[in-house]
């Protein structure tokens, strides 16, 4: 029998106990914002395109949970479709749905040492599931939890009790996991769930900078909407965003900031971590893990305003990190990583022209890290302190404009390639 079969018949086995065996508890679940600020555990938010072979982020999460041979992992796909809504759920090579996923993320924390990882049956079509204490003595026996992606409001649905945004006993019992040590890790929307207060729903940049964003939930996925009461609420410092360069997401991350008076974001590019430690209180320490980069928009000093009679946004600092470097929220201060030191630019080539700055889903030319693309080729040349780019859409066309100020510094391990860049300043608007 091969591992897919294998696989196979275990996901039914699993969807059929978790149909019979789970009872519903119906005790009142206390609500989210609740909870005091005690020494928290560890977060490890990742920005979704978590690769299988992404060897230092899944040690990670298996170390914080007790290490190899001792970690016990609860995985968590709620944001996944359930079976009977996934067209391929009797095909193992090519099911994607809150079971099948379960059990790809369970195997593969095996597959990185935990003696044990087991799927939580939790999903749309079993809400119940959430309340029932059968489920939460099994999130008790964990030391850690991964959250999948999909559609982070399922996990509003199915953990938070829907529009009454309060926790389940299953999500009580996590959030009581997380204050008293354990890792709770997550990717893509298993990341943005984390988010407290104006969490991102959805949106693409360039219908963000023309239009704003809207409180809720949106059949449009171009339009930048969000959830006012949030997610979990498990990160204190700042909004999270996923999937940042690969889908350009950095104007909507800037917009949804300025709109909803956040003064900071983590957007986090794919296959790319963000580690938490003393997650939720004020002491939350940030380190990066993983392949690409975490752009940390800064909008303290940022002033919104209207430039040919459409939204624009002066002095947000950005600064781009990338594994190994720290950050501290309390500080609003970067460290990067040993080995990067202070980059005297080498080249005196001008910045190449970027015309879809946040590349573009209608643009079959893009190019994906295109932001940070013109940010580190600006850091990369001395021939100018200024750089601007645009976006590949027009009526309106909006400029995005680099500056390297007096907050600027950039970071290299080669001497010629920025790696780290802290402090850039960029300012936004139509033409």
């Amino acid at each position: 029998m091969n591992r897919a079969t294998t696989n196979r018949r275990r996901a039914l086995a699993l969807a059929a106990a978790a149909t019979v065996a789970l009872g519903a508890g119906a005790a009142t679940a206390s609500p989210a914002a609740a909870h005091g600020h005690r020494p928290g555990g560890t977060l490890i938010l990742v920005g979704g395109g978590l690769k299988d072979g992404n060897a230092e982020v899944y040690n990670e999460i298996v170390d914080r949970a007790g290490g190899a041979g001792k970690a016990r992992i609860g995985v968590l796909t709620a944001a996944s479709v359930p079976q009977s809504q996934d067209p391929d759920a009797n095909d193992p090579d090519r099911c994607s749905n809150s079971v099948c996923n379960g059990l790809y993320y369970a195997d593969l924390f095996k597959k990185y040492g935990a003696a044990d990882a087991q799927w939580i049956p939790i999903d749309i079509e079993h809400v119940s599931a959430a309340d029932s204490d059968e489920v939460v003595r099994q999130v008790e026996s964990m030391t850690g939890f991964f959250f999948g992606g999909g559609d982070q409001y399922r996990y509003v649905t199915s953990l938070l009790h829907g529009d009454a945004h309060t926790d389940s006993k299953v999500l009580a019992a996590i959030r009581a996991k997380l204050a008293a040590g354990a890792v709770v890790a997550g990717s893509s929307a298993g990341a943005q769930i984390a988010s407290g207060p104006d969490m991102v729903t959805g949106g693409d940049s360039y219908p963000a900078l023309r239009d704003g964003s809207s409180p809720g939930y949106f059949d449009d996925a171009t339009r930048l909407g969000y959830l006012p009461e949030g997610g979990f609420g498990f990160l204190r410092s700042g909004l999270i965003d996923t999937h940042t360069g690969t889908n350009g997401r950095e104007g909507r991350s800037i917009r949804l900031a300025a709109d909803t008076g956040q003064d900071r974001v983590f957007a986090m590019d794919e296959d790319t971590a963000i580690e938490v430690t003393e997650a939720g209180t004020a002491r939350e320490q940030v380190r990066v893990l993983g392949t690409h980069g975490v752009a940390v928009l800064d909008l303290r000093a940022a002033r919104t305003g209207t430039f040919h009679g459409r939204w624009s946004i002066e002095g947000v600092r950005y600064s781009y990190l990338t594994d190994g470097d720290r950050y501290d929220p309390k500080r609003w201060r970067a460290y990067p990583a040993e080995g990067k030191e202070p980059l005297t630019p080498a080249s005196h080539d001008a910045v190449p022209a970027n015309n879809d700055v946040f590349y573009s889903i209608d643009n079959p030319d893009g190019t994906p890290y295109s932001f940070s693309g013109t940010a580190r080729a600006l850091a990369a040349t001395d021939a100018q302190r200024t750089a601007t780019a645009r976006t590949f859409e027009t009526g309106p066309a909006f400029e995005v404009d680099f500056t390297k100020g007096r907050h600027y510094h950039a970071y290299s391990e080669d001497g010629a390639t920025a790696r780290t860049l802290t402090g850039l300043t960029v300012d936004l608007h139509a033409e």
